[in-house]
């Protein structure tokens, strides 16, 4: 780092992953600084974390909105210089002055950002899972040939983070692990009718039992897709294969991840479910830090359980299996067709249990794409989004 103090950038500030990072940075002024705040297009909010956290650069979307913010901090008397754009997002990420890179931009939109941290040797706290689920090899050797740290910040991917001995990126063949146990919660319809899933709404589908997060993320969680992207991101993680990452259906989200040991050891991470938790840890590691979390009360959950996952109910679980599976362009393909289906379900133009058909008809017919370049990834990305726009169409 440049000082004692950390200067963070942090991408998808106005999300929930943002604010509870910054929430936590709030509570350690002494140890963080934020650099820069980056949206896509909530200004207002944008706005109030200005003022609170006057970072030197924020950085909007579009010029537009830009614009709206930046002659409000001016007539507020914040110096915070606002830009926009892909180009601005990467700088704010690559800067020599930044220490850490919060990556927290949902979905595609996130990966050149973040894998620009990557390659400049930053410590990058991932929440973009997809960057990994795009681009897994190429990221993975961005990281290794720069030096960065890649620290997981998805709950689960969190806890087996911590479940690993310390050396493990260094010699992970002497760990001794036979299996990551990565938890679900198995989101609103765990246990509703499968007919009844025909008729699910958007409003169903984002009331989350446990977790508070965007509509996107919800409706990940409520099809499981959002565990499927876990386990393509665990792969590359963790150097573990499919046959050895296994879900666990866990109501409570009490335990958010388990790694079994060949000795028999299974070592688990638990806490309330608060996503401060893991961001704490990441942002202070390998130290510990306070992070506004209510403490544990064992004797007020009292029981915790445990299912297997039924893909019947969750096929976007099998689908993302099958992908990891299948190599090359099948992760980026599910990536940018579940996108796109769960686009058009929160918008009133799919059905819930069409989101599924749609991603499996994409990766039917995803044949010859490369995802051998940052160039190729995102030509993948771009024709899979064609496809699926095709395919929904097909089901309207």
């Amino acid at each position: 780092m440049t000082s004692s103090v950390q200067r963070i950038t942090v991408l998808g500030a106005t999300g929930s992953i943002g604010m509870s990072t910054l929430d936590v940075v709030a509570r350690h002024p002494e140890r963080f600084e934020i650099f820069a705040l980056t949206a896509q297009r909530q200004v207002d909010r944008l706005f109030e974390q200005c003022l609170q956290f006057a970072p030197r650069y924020a950085v909007l979307g579009e010029e537009s909105t830009a614009a709206t913010l930046r002659g409000r901090l001016r007539e507020a008397g914040c110096r915070t210089e606002v830009f926009s754009g892909l180009h601005a997002l990467t700088e704010v990420c690559v800067d020599p002055e930044v220490d850490a890179v919060m990556a927290a931009i949902v979905g595609a939109a996130g990966l050149q950002p973040t894998l620009a941290a990557a390659q400049a040797g930053k410590k990058v706290l991932l929440a973009n899972k997809e960057a990994l689920v795009l681009s897994g090899a190429l990221f993975m050797e961005a990281v290794r040939a720069s030096g960065a740290r890649l620290l997981p910040i998805d709950s689960e991917h969190n806890a087996v983070f911590q479940a690993l001995p310390g050396d493990f990126d260094r010699n992970p063949a002497a760990a001794g692990v036979r299996r990551i146990l990565l938890t679900a919660s198995g989101g609103p319809f765990r246990e509703a009718a499968l007919a009844d899933l025909e008729a699910v709404t958007p409003e169903q589908a984002c009331a989350h039992p446990n977790w508070v997060m965007g509509r996107k993320i919800s409706v990940d969680s409520a099809t499981m897709m959002n565990k499927g992207l876990e386990v393509i991101e665990a792969h590359w993680l963790f150097g573990a294969p499919a046959e050895r990452i296994e879900v666990v259906v866990h109501p409570q989200s009490v335990i958010h991840s388990m790694v079994e040991y060949v000795d028999g050891s299974v070592l688990a991470q638990l806490g309330n479910p608060d996503m401060r938790t893991p961001i704490a840890h990441a942002l202070a590691w390998p130290e510990r830090i306070e992070a506004g979390v209510r403490s544990l009360d064992l004797f007020e959950i009292a029981r915790l359980t445990f299912e297997r996952p039924d893909f019947e109910r969750f096929p976007c679980l099998a689908l993302a299996y099958q992908a990891l599976r299948s190599e090359g362009a099948a992760p980026a393909v599910l990536n940018a067709a579940n996108e796109e289906a769960v686009a058009a379900f929160l918008d009133g133009r799919l059905g819930y249990r069409r989101i599924a058909e749609v991603i499996a008809a994409c990766l039917e017919r995803a044949h010859g794409l490369s995802v051998d370049s940052l160039e190729a990834i995102i030509a993948a990305d771009a024709r899979a989004r064609e496809m699926a726009r095709e395919e929904i169409r097909t089901r309207q």
